[in-house]
């Protein structure tokens, strides 16, 4: 099984992405809410955490092998999770994944089906079933009760924690903001002022490259 593919990322469509390293290129699928920050990435060489799974009809033998791919390990974590509840194959959980994975294992964790009968392709029955099943698995992923990410327990730098307060003046919500500087931390470690902060983590949210 293929659990980790680097290479330079050439295209990025609605639903996945192409991935070429020594004249291969390869096609990954990919969760609806990463696409922002994949495409800040094009042009650039990136490792993506994956998956494999056979698509298809099993019984005529016509199968074809599907690579997902995610750019963070947790993310990954979350959906080995995620499909092993009955009736949420892979494909339905990627086009389910229109929400950042920490928020929807909150949901998840505090039981709360609304929010996730409101993803696209789950609907009500689906959302008690995977509350049913998944509620109480999900704790390490999951932002906290108070709606600061896991993130938080890091120890942010004086110019994160400025830029952290500039994003969240600007009207967005204090997890989201955490998510983007702690993704541009990955990406960008030698980020010094907090303008340099909010450019980078806004490149990440609307995945503006650059």
């Amino acid at each position: 099984m293929i659990v980790r593919i680097t290479g330079n990322l050439i295209d990025v469509a609605e639903d996945s992405v192409v991935v070429e390293r020594e004249g291969i290129a390869r096609e990954v699928l990919v969760p609806r809410f990463a696409i922002g920050e994949l495409a800040a990435h094009r042009g650039r060489q990136i490792t993506l955490h994956t998956l494999e799974f056979f698509e298809g009809n099993h019984a005529s033998g016509s199968l074809i092998p599907r690579l997902l791919g995610f750019l963070h390990r947790d993310d990954r974590e979350f959906f080995d999770r995620f499909i092993d509840v009955k009736g949420i194959g892979p494909r339905k959980a990627l086009k389910a994944l229109a929400e950042p994975v920490r928020r929807i294992a909150s949901w998840i964790e505090s039981g709360d089906a609304k929010a996730l009968a409101r993803l696209p392709g789950i609907g009500n029955r689906a959302a008690e079933l995977i509350v049913a099943s998944l509620k109480g698995k999900m704790s390490d992923l999951a932002v906290g009760g108070d709606g600061v990410a896991r993130s938080a327990a890091i120890e942010l730098s004086s110019a994160q924690r400025d830029a952290l307060e500039i994003l969240v003046a600007w009207g967005d919500p204090l997890a989201d903001a955490e998510r983007w500087i702690e993704r541009a931390a990955q990406t960008n470690p030698e980020l010094k002022s907090p303008d340099d902060w909010v450019r980078t983590a806004y490149r990440i949210k609307t995945g503006v490259a650059g």
